[in-house]
């Protein structure tokens, strides 16, 4: 069973109305988003945007599935930074429907395996709002390890909140 694949153009619609229906759930979390973010053809644009760094090997964009290849969400190495850093940072959401199921957990496993094991990267950092703590036990769970605390690191809901910061280091390259 899959945990995640690379998104498609073709995921655009499901990934409209699941952020549509999620709307609400995902807004003290996420960046203001303008409305034509949660359309198809906003999908479709931020998809292409995401292929075209994944073609870059800048970003590796997936969709978290529910076991039945049913797409609950997104999950995605962003800013791969090459040479002597080796890096990537990591973001992630699951609908609220499908919160708690572990398939958070399983997503980030699964890139994590990717990124160390076939893109060769060294370290990966997530960062999460100081009270997500839902977020940093899935983090936890998967070997990431508070580094520290960033203020007003994002934007997110409308203003600049502090993120604490993980990282998780491949230590097979040691």
């Amino acid at each position: 069973m899959r945990a995640t694949r690379l998104v498609t153009i073709a995921d655009a619609p499901a990934l409209a109305d699941l952020l549509t229906a999620n709307r609400e759930f995902l807004a003290p979390w996420d960046p203001v988003r303008p409305d034509e973010y949660f359309t198809v053809e906003g999908q479709r644009a931020g998809i292409r945007a995401a292929l075209d760094r994944y073609a870059q090997g800048a970003a590796l964009p997936h969709v978290i599935l529910d076991g039945s290849d049913g797409i609950v969400g997104r999950i995605t190495l962003n800013e791969v930074v090459r040479g002597p850093f080796q890096s990537a940072n990591l973001g992630y959401w699951v609908s609220a429907s499908h919160n708690g199921r572990g398939l958070a957990t399983a997503a980030v496993a699964e890139i994590k395996r990717v990124a160390f094991e076939e893109w060769g990267l060294h370290r990966i950092e997530a960062g999460t709002l100081v009270h997500n703590v839902r977020s940093q036990r899935v983090l936890e769970r998967n070997g990431f390890v508070r580094f520290g605390l960033a203020p007003a690191y994002l934007n997110i809901a409308g203003r600049w909140q502090d993120h604490i910061l993980y990282q998780v280091l491949n230590d097979t390259g040691r």
